[in-house]
């Protein structure tokens, strides 16, 4: 089963070859990701218009170059999967439309992929994990920790109340006058700082329900740039350090309280996992790593290829859905907005 897997909701433009062998074992013959961070970065963000022209410019060009390095043709594929949302609606018709026309010049399944649940089934794609396991799913505009029972089945244990994990490194980048993205800059620069010489808050730590607020930690980190400005190097340094610090510790908090939780909505866990462009962030990824240990469960994490955004995830859950007959007709719409996970209780939507 071969499955092209379109990606374009946002700056990054993919296309990818995944097959999955009679065992079912995943192989990712090719995965071209072609990042628009030189388009965006004199403006500190993504700008959609940008970003759509150009997923048009090169999308073709990437989809050939995958089929190349995969040994196939369009009638080798067993499927089209493609990110239909949620992301910037113009990027997302981009992707769709193309998916669809190959879809029906091909004569393949067309599969409408939710681009939340590619992130949350990349685990399966690079480990071959089992379900259930707790995932911390921190990419762009979304921090969520969702148990994973299995394709189509996701149940929130918390989110966040305002600012995302990945906004909230944009936005102190931003403040702090860094590069674009913002996260691996905090990152770095946070490496060579004092994380204590600022005392910056921790929201929400303790609280029983697994949920995130940041906006105080950010405007806490504002006023004390603020307060000491104008900054010298060394001062950007150590707000950085403080900040990192701090969001580490409400991460580990956070998926400690899920993991408390996850029994009631799930059984038992087989690993944490941790999907979305944060989770190439390396304090994370170590202080996740070592509650796992804690709670005696495997630590999965994508390799930093597969963090961010890339067309590998969407051919592979397609796969998922595909062996489950989970297939999209051509009407299906692009979505700017795609509920991923719902409160236990809740109907939960995915596709």
């Amino acid at each position: 089963m071969n499955i092209l897997g379109i990606e374009t909701t946002c700056d990054e433009t993919s296309a990818a070859i995944v097959s999955a062998g009679e065992d079912g074992a995943p192989v990712l013959h090719a995965n071209e990701v072609l990042s628009q961070i030189a388009e965006h970065a004199a403006y500190g963000g993504v700008v959609p218009e940008i970003a759509a022209r150009a997923h048009v410019e090169v999308l073709d060009r990437l989809i050939e170059r995958a089929l190349a390095k995969a040994g196939m043709r369009l009638a080798d594929l067993d499927g089209i999967a493609v990110a239909a949302g949620p992301g910037l609606i113009g990027g997302v018709l981009v992707g769709l439309v193309t998916a669809k026309t190959l879809a029906l010049v091909g004569r393949k399944p067309l599969i409408a992929v939710n681009h939340l649940e590619a992130h949350a089934l990349t685990a399966r794609l690079t480990d071959s994990l089992s379900f259930p396991y707790l995932l911390l799913l921190a990419s762009g505009g979304h921090t969520q920790l969702v148990a994973v029972k299995g394709v189509g089945q996701y149940v929130r244990l918390g989110g966040t109340i305002d600012d995302a994990i990945g906004e909230a490194f944009d936005k102190v980048a931003k403040l702090l006058g860094l590069g674009y993205p913002g996260g691996p800059e905090v990152e770095r620069m946070a490496e060579g700082g004092d994380p204590e010489r600022f005392a910056l808050p921790r929201p929400m730590l303790g609280r029983r329900e697994a949920d995130f607020s940041l906006s105080g930690l950010k405007t806490a980190l504002r006023v004390e740039a603020e307060r000491i400005a104008p900054l010298a190097e060394r001062d950007v340094a150590d707000l950085c350090a403080g900040f990192q610090a701090a969001i580490t510790d409400v991460v580990v908090d956070r998926a400690r309280v899920a993991l408390r939780s996850f029994a009631d909505v799930a059984g038992h866990p087989t690993a944490l996992v941790a999907a979305g462009g944060v989770a190439a962030n390396g304090p994370i990824r170590r202080a996740l790593a070592a509650l796992a240990g804690e709670a005696g469960l495997a630590f999965v994490a994508p390799p930093l290829n597969l963090c961010g955004d890339n067309g590998a995830m969407i051919a592979w859950a397609g796969l998922e859905r595909l062996r489950l007959g989970l297939v999209d007709d051509l009407t299906v719409p692009a979505r700017a907005r795609w509920p991923f996970a719902e409160k236990p209780g809740a109907a939960t939507v995915a596709g």
